[in-house]
Formats: C-alpha cells, structure tokens, sequence
C-alpha cells in the first residue's frame, strides 16, 4: 500500500506466502520492481500530494484585480510542473538533494510564460534547464509560492512556515491566543513594506521568538509575487530585501541564498523528508521511539548519495515499518 496505494499484485503475494519477504535481497528487488511500475505513480499523487500541499493548487484563487492573467490553465500548470518534477526524480532514482538545488524544471508555454522563460510553445510539458539559479528545486514552483501566500499578497510567514515544517522538519509552535493583526500602513497612512510590517509585528514580544525562525526563510521568498512571479519591488514598488539570517547566525540573500544556506547541512533535509516518508507509510505521525530508525536511514542513505530508492528501501527495512507488517499483513508495502 505505501508505494502503490493499492493491493498487492500476484508476485508480491505469492512472494509473501513463501516468506521470501524474509529475504533482505527479496525485499530489496521486490520493492524495486514496484518502483519501476506504473502503479508507483500512486506515490507521486498521494506523498508528493501530502507532502508539498500539491492538492491546496486547485483551490488556489488570486485577486482577480491584482492577477488578472492567472486562470486554471495556469493553476493546472503549477501542479503538474511539481508532480512532473518529483516523479523525475523519483523514476531516474536521483539525490533527493535535488528536490532544493535541481536545474531542471518541467513547463509548458503557458508556464513558461509566467516564469519569463522565452522560446517554450505548446501546451505539452518538457523538461528544460533553468537558464538561472533563482527558481532551482521547489522553492521556486510556482505550486509552493502560491499556495503559501494570501489572495492579494505574499506572507513571509506562510513561506517561512511552510519551509520549516517541509524542508528543515522544525515547525514553529502554534501562535498564542489573540495576536495583534499586521499592519500594513504607518499612522499617516503611508505604505509600509512587508519587511517593516513583519518588523514591527516582531517587535511584540509575545510574536517575536516565532517569528525570529519564520521570518528570515520567508524573506528569501519575497523575490516572487503571490503568484510565483520573478520581481525586484514589492505590492508597494518598493525595492525588495530579501535578505535574512537563520537561528544559527547563516547570512543569505534570496531564494539562492537560502538554497545554499540549506544546504550547508543537508541531512536536515534528508532527516525531514524521512520523517515524511515514514509517516506516510505507516499511516500515523513519528513518535520519540522511531527516532533511531530515522537516523539510521538518513545515515545508511548518505552512503548512496541519498538516492530517493535508498530512503523508500530503509523506510520498508526500518523496524517501525516491518513491525507494522508483522502485526497486519506481509505485503504491505
């Protein structure tokens, strides 16, 4: 079920009733086999789906005002760049570092378009080279950018959230009851950048220690618009800052900068996506005694390359997922 989200099929069954599941060599080949089938694609919709927040694309509604040109073909696009990109990565069984530093996306022209990348037409998908570093890996899908901002503007604390839950496995605690609204404009009126907005929100002490860790990775976001747009001014046509400083003192500038400050540590990374795989396989969240088979396969995977095969191997082989088995059935995966 975890890498077909269906049944068994005749091989995986019969394999199971002879106890050759037993067999790590087994094991291994059959869960490559199903890999390699067509029925893995369950693993791109579902996982991929609950993981990057793929199915919140369709209910994506910009400000008509502000965006007049996004419409479904638009909408469509953004969430099929994303399932393209993770099933690449999945079926060529590359790094999963891939998923932050990739220069490879997948677009269409209506996709290109939006991105400023010329000379793309046609409503089929392909794979192209970025022609920069600013919307390498996921942080630059237009999927991601638009599903963590508002309607009518972008929220560095909905993108700074959404990194340290999805990349970096830290989400910030809940907010305390009643926090003061942002402000978007000084006493006299006049417009404040999201930058001083979110400054002066901070300067409360009871929203300060959250965002102090929400902040910065949001800030890196504000390169793109609500809709994933490439800008250099903001709402305000104010010049963008996006700058920032991690908890651990890292400087960065922009989407890049972030990139490269992720990965300065990358098994931070590699540790959260486990997490994420191992939920989802075992259908409940990680507890405290699942700790040490995490560990274990972020460092058993580091010796591979942290191919995406070697992360799916280790959660099947993980004590929590074949105890799991044991206790139901002996083809669960």
């Amino acid at each position: 079920f975890f890498l077909w989200s269906s049944i068994p099929d005749a091989e995986l069954l019969d394999a199971a009733e002879r106890g050759m599941l037993q067999d790590p060599a087994e094991l291994e080949r059959q869960t490559r086999r199903m890999l390699a089938d067509s029925r893995a694609a369950a693993l791109v919709e579902n996982f991929a789906g609950q993981w990057l927040y793929l199915r919140n694309v369709r209910a994506l509604t910009p400000d008509e005002n502000r965006f007049p040109d996004f419409g479904e073909s638009l909408r469509v696009a953004f969430q099929r760049e994303t399932e393209l990109f993770f099933e690449s990565v999945l079926h060529d069984d590359r790094s999963v570092l891939e998923f932050l530093t990739a220069d490879y996306t997948f677009v269409n022209e209506r996709l290109a378009r939006h991105y400023g990348i010329p000379n793309i037409y046609g409503s089929h998908f392909r794979r192209i080279t970025l022609p920069d570093a600013t919307r390498r890996g996921l942080l630059g899908h237009g999927s991601i950018l638009a599903t963590t901002a508002y309607p009518n503007r972008t929220s560095p604390v909905l993108r700074g959230k959404w990194v340290l839950e999805n990349l970096l496995g830290t989400p910030p605690p809940l907010p305390p009851p009643d926090v003061p609204s942002l402000e978007e404009t000084t006493a006299d009126g006049s417009a404040l950048s999201m930058r001083e907005a979110m400054e002066r929100h901070r300067a409360n002490p009871v929203c300060a220690s959250c965002h102090r860790l929400m902040d910065p990775p949001g800030f890196a976001l504000e390169q793109f618009d609500a809709v994933g747009r490439y800008r250099t001014r903001n709402e305000s046509n104010m010049p963008i800052d996006a700058s920032g400083v991690l908890p651990d003192g890292t400087v960065f500038d922009g989407a890049a900068g972030l990139r490269a400050a992720l990965m300065v540590r990358p098994n931070l990374f590699v540790t959260t996506l486990t997490e994420k795989l191992l939920t989802y396989a075992l259908g409940r969240g990680v507890e405290y005694h699942d700790a040490p088979a995490i560990r274990a396969i972020t460092r058993e995977s580091a010796a591979e390359g942290y191919r995406f095969s070697s992360l799916i191997l280790g959660v099947i082989e993980s004590p929590p997922f074949q105890m799991r088995r044991s206790l139901g059935t002996d083809h669960d995966h």
